[in-house]
């Protein structure tokens, strides 16, 4: 029914829409100031009133409280889908080229695709060259020519390891912190903790998500309260230089009176369950939340999404003005602009590209190409700006390849051994921590689980991850389970 009114609204990744109510001859709605009395009185004449002593005391709680001083304000958290090999990135191997097509002199992972009929595959030298960048002389490969530009800035954990040997397990891991079950997302523990420091914009906005490997679960908020669940903007696998978007933000203009007092009546309706459950129905309360923040969103976030105001520096930082750059130039930016306007957590995400079982050097220079500009013109925006000092940047995939061949120019699934990055407020700037073997392969010096990277995460914001708890199903449920230490080594 909703949808069939076109009236505007936000697909939550809860499955609810946010409708955006018409401004008419009955009401007239102001972004700034909106309150849940204001908004039930003023929806369709004051329909949505009904119910408004049930919701007195339950106004949307703005900003959270952090358990200690926080190193970071706001988190940047940059996901690329489909498994970056860290054996062509940042982690070098000089055993890859000195044994090309030996095989692998112990045993590999169980299960994958590189072991089928018993045979060991083939050690695969990288197609890149390596070099030492910067003052840390830091190993970066020549598929990144730009992130070696700011190799001084970054912070590399050469020894994540994860579970599961699938992308929708690892990609489970990683947002949500277990592989199979159905638990909040990183960014929605984060705006659960911290709330938002701005009333008009959600705590956690997700831009371009990716749709496959648990979709909206990447993001959701699971069974903490819905309005912690991220915002979507577009997604991940939407067509070529079409511009990132929230579904039917624009504030509708035509006096459709019918359509008026339909949305009135879905109102009337919230506001009578929600009254009849005593004010306690968690699921009705959330929507009429989302009612409240898209009304707030309309005052501000077209304005955020609409780019046109930047600078031409600041659009060739990020890389606009080149085709294969621009898409994921775009959301970099938004996603700083995001953080200047007050949003606690941002993902930005790559589509599902990253998954090279064969055409390695073509497959991988193509997406390194598209994104490599974008993200070092990021951080370099953020260090002129002054932001750099209390945002996390975080750089990250689901997890990483073998140094064996699949095939005759592919790389499989590698949880056992990846890299990853983070940059900014309350990290050591152009350090390096942990190793894998000689090979790349397994994790070998200081390992650290993705519980121990939520861990550190949420110590970076200010949050004890274990403290911040949600109790449900008569349990008290946190994003480390009963796992997970901070990576103090890491910390500035």
């Amino acid at each position: 029914m909703v949808d069939n009114l076109r009236t505007g609204s936000i697909l939550l990744p809860t499955g609810v829409f946010l409708i955006f109510m018409k401004t008419g001859a009955c009401h007239h709605f102001s972004p700034q100031g909106m309150t849940r009395r204001s908004f039930l009185q003023g929806t369709a004449c004051g329909f949505g009133s009904l119910a408004l002593s049930a919701l007195t005391a339950q106004e949307m709680s703005v900003t959270g409280s952090a358990h200690f001083a926080a190193r970071a304000k706001r988190v940047i958290f940059l996901f690329l889908h489909g498994g970056v090999s860290q054996v062509d990135s940042f982690d070098h191997k000089p055993r890859l080229a000195a044994e090309h097509g030996r095989p692998l002199p112990f045993k590999p992972l169980a299960n994958l695709d590189a072991t089928k009929d018993g045979k060991v595959g083939q050690i695969f030298a990288s197609p890149w060259k390596f070099r030492r960048a910067g003052q840390s002389g830091n190993w970066v490969s020549d598929l990144w020519p730009h992130l070696g530009k700011q190799i001084d800035e970054l912070c590399f954990i050469k020894s994540m390891e994860t579970l599961g040997t699938s992308h929708g397990q690892a990609v489970s891991m990683l947002h949500t912190g277990t592989d199979s079950l159905v638990r909040p997302s990183l960014g929605a523990w984060a705006s659960y903790g911290l709330g938002s420091e701005n009333a008009s914009l959600p705590g956690f906005i997700s831009i371009a998500p990716p749709r496959g490997h648990g979709g909206p679960r990447n993001f959701g908020s699971a069974f903490l309260p819905a309005k912690h669940g991220g915002t979507a903007i577009g997604h991940a696998n939407m067509d070529a230089g079409k511009e990132a978007h929230i579904r039917y933000l624009e504030r509708p203009v035509d006096g459709d009176r019918l359509r008026q007092r339909e949305l009135g009546f879905l109102q009337e309706l919230n506001a009578a369950h929600l009254e009849r459950s005593g004010g306690r129905d968690a699921q009705i309360e959330g929507v009429i939340a989302s009612y409240e923040m898209a009304f707030r969103m309309q005052g501000v976030a077209p304005d955020l999404l609409n780019l046109s105001d930047e600078p031409n520096h600041i659009r060739s930082l990020y890389g606009l003005e080149e085709t294969h750059t621009a898409e994921f130039g775009r959301r970099c930016l938004l996603a700083r602009r995001f953080c200047e306007a007050g949003v606690r957590f941002v993902q930005v995400s790559t589509p599902y590209v990253w998954d090279q079982h064969s055409g390695l050097k073509e497959g991988h220079a193509k997406n390194a190409a598209a994104v490599d500009r974008p993200i070092a013109g990021m951080l370099t925006d953020l260090k002129q700006r002054g932001m750099l000092e209390d945002t996390l940047v975080v750089w990250a995939t689901e997890f990483g390849r073998t140094p064996i061949a699949q095939g005759s120019n592919g790389r499989d699934h590698n949880p056992a051994g990846f890299t990853i990055w983070l940059a900014g407020a309350g990290v050591k700037a152009g350090h390096s921590h942990g190793s894998t073997d000689d090979y790349g392969y397994y994790a070998e010096q200081d390992k650290v689980h993705l519980h121990d990277l939520h861990a550190t995460l949420l110590h970076l914001i200010g949050l004890d991850h274990e403290r911040l708890t949600y109790r449900y199903g008569g349990r008290d449920f946190r994003l480390t389970d009963v796992f997970g230490q901070v990576v103090r080594e890491v910390l500035s």
